[in-house]
């Protein structure tokens, strides 16, 4: 090396300048805060949205029940409701969203089923880590009830399902699979 000067434009930031910008750069992309300066709005429009689908993605591994129960509307009822929350980890942004549907009343069934028996087995206050629960404890949502004891958990009444409309094939008569199957001469 020949000690010689950096190039124009290259040189070192101002004091906390770098960690500023990367601070806004990183709230733009999982927090919901402005484009930072300098930063195209579409590709930066279009990293959030890959962000929210793969958190979505590893929410959904966490809780597999609350995400199967929301069927397509998972991916949209997921990156709506986590569009300007930072994560705070899988396990507890789900816990978070099925709460929070919870109060909405849109949680689905199966996912009332996966809070009682979260919320019997673990305590979870919104603020810090889920510990496990010492303590026989009973969860209740939605008409399901789940109870831990000694470390088990039970779910000792599910969450009523909506009555399912039986649907007639092609005959009028319904089919078990409960799918309307229509057969032309």
């Amino acid at each position: 090396m020949t000690g010689a000067s950096p190039p124009a434009g290259n040189g070192p930031l101002p004091a906390g300048g770098l960690a500023q910008r990367q601070a806004e750069l990183v709230a733009a992309l999982v927090a919901g805060g402005p484009p930072p300066a300098g930063f195209a709005p579409a590709p930066l429009a279009a990293t959030r949205a890959a962000l929210l689908r793969k958190r979505a993605g590893e929410v959904a591994r966490h809780w597999p029940l609350l995400a199967a129960g929301l069927g397509a509307g998972w991916p949209s009822t997921f990156a709506g409701w986590a569009a300007n929350r930072p994560t705070v980890g899988s396990l507890r942004d789900g816990w978070d969203l099925a709460r929070a549907l919870r109060e909405q009343g849109a949680l689905p069934p199966a996912g009332v089923e996966e809070l009682v028996v979260r919320e019997s087995r673990l305590r979870y206050d919104g603020r810090s880590a889920p510990r496990p629960r010492r303590l026989p404890a009973v969860a209740r949502a939605g008409g399901a009830v789940a109870v831990q004891i000694a470390g088990r958990v039970r779910l000792l009444r599910p969450a009523p399902r909506p009555p399912a409309a039986r649907s007639a094939g092609g005959d009028g008569v319904p089919d078990a699979a409960g799918s309307a199957a229509w057969i032309s001469d």
